[in-house]
């Protein structure tokens, strides 16, 4: 009896975690914390935080298939799967497809400055990039490290799956989403330090109609330009602009359902939980991660700089008929960074209106991110 008890103690989890599993899981109930109470991203960190919070439990659930010395073979983890469609870049790039279903490019097409903004502000990309080789990393994870500062938590994922840097992608993408759901508190200071009050209140014309053919050939047209350019971003450009089509040509409504709702939503449950299994104490808890923390934060707030850097060239060069708050939003956060820039320029002026001028940058964002991938992608010769 005495020794089945000590088998049964000895199964559990107690006796098996490290300081590092507790430390982690005391970061995921953090990150669910912020997720259900303050609702940061809670679409994506409440999944993220659950997969932390069961890897550090138990490991196993994210185990590679292996065979024991009997030549018996073992399944692998339940997580293990699902971070295998990470890996292929399947997860990523269905998550693209919803987001172009959901998405009006009209802003965007009505006003095409907006894709000088979105460039703009992948800067903090670039920035990231030569820092992070600074500090030791070498140029494939350098670059895949970099691609945080897009706020865009599928590319970097995608990015550290094709250039082999598997062993970041954990920390890559954890750091990613975090500091998606972080926009409206990272942002806010960063616009307000490089506009004054005068710039904030600027109101801007109301944006022309775009007609129906317009938004049906956009994402046409983007797709044969940017991946005759850049083939390797067809999965990313490619699914964007096909959920995007989807939208827009007005008769296929029930893919346009599936895509943005049901299987967006499926998407989004394993790829947030296979990226949180991911963080295992071992993986997670070390010096390289708190390097790509520090590196992230940086390229966030240069790629938020650099679009505004960008929207106050333009206020001179248009007379002041652009408020270079919605350069802030060429960050890919759709649509929390858009709504970001509406927020703090009716703090100065409630009267003004800038969500629909900002959603063009944002949008551009997300393509200009998606480019930045493909050009280290063509870099490396992945």
């Amino acid at each position: 009896m005495g020794s089945i008890i000590s088998n049964l103690l000895h199964q559990t989890a107690f006796f098996n975690l490290t300081w590092g599993n507790y430390v982690m899981i005391g970061v995921a109930l953090v990150f669910l914390y912020l997720a259900i109470k303050h609702d940061f991203e809670p679409l994506l960190l409440i999944p993220i935080a659950f997969g932390m919070l069961l890897v550090n439990i138990y490991p196993d659930v994210i185990a590679a298939p292996s065979v024991d010395s009997l030549g018996i073979e073992h399944a692998g983890g339940l997580f293990y799967y699902f971070y295998q469609l990470d890996e292929w870049s399947i997860l990523p790039s269905l998550i693209f497809m919803g987001v172009g279903a959901m998405t009006d490019f009209g802003p965007l097409i009505a006003n095409p400055i907006s894709f000088l903004m979105g460039a703009a502000a992948q800067l903090g990309i670039y920035v990231a990039y030569f820092l992070a080789i600074a500090m030791g990393f070498n140029g494939k994870a350098a670059a895949a490290i970099s691609i945080i500062g897009g706020a865009d938590g599928p590319t970097s994922i995608f990015l550290a799956g094709k250039l082999g840097q598997t062993t970041l992608m954990g920390p890559i993408a954890v750091a990613a989403y975090s500091y998606m759901s972080l926009v409206p508190i990272i942002q806010p200071p960063v616009m307000k330090l490089f506009t004054t009050e005068k710039d904030r209140k600027i109101k801007m014309e109301q944006l022309r109609p775009v007609s129906k053919l317009e938004k049906i050939l956009f994402p046409i047209v983007i797709t044969i330009v940017v991946c005759l350019l850049l083939p390797t971003t067809a999965p990313l450009v490619g699914m964007l602009m096909l959920g995007n089509l989807f939208r827009e040509c007005g008769v296929v409504k029930q893919l346009t359902e599936t895509a943005s709702n049901a299987l967006m939503y499926i998407v989004v449950i394993l790829l947030g939980t296979s990226v949180g299994a991911s963080t295992s104490a071992e993986a997670f808890l070390n010096a390289n991660t708190l390097k790509i923390v520090v590196l992230g934060l940086i390229a966030f707030i240069f790629g938020t700089a650099g679009g505004v850097w960008l929207g106050q060239l333009l206020k001179v060069v248009t007379h002041g008929k652009i408020n270079p708050l919605i350069g802030s939003a060429g960050v890919s956060a759709v649509p929390m960074a858009a709504r970001v820039s509406q927020k703090v320029g009716a703090q100065a002026d409630p009267t003004n209106f800038l969500l629909m001028h900002a959603m063009g940058p944002n949008v551009a964002g997300v393509i200009g991110t998606a480019v930045a991938a493909g050009t280290f992608m063509a870099i490396y010769g992945v």
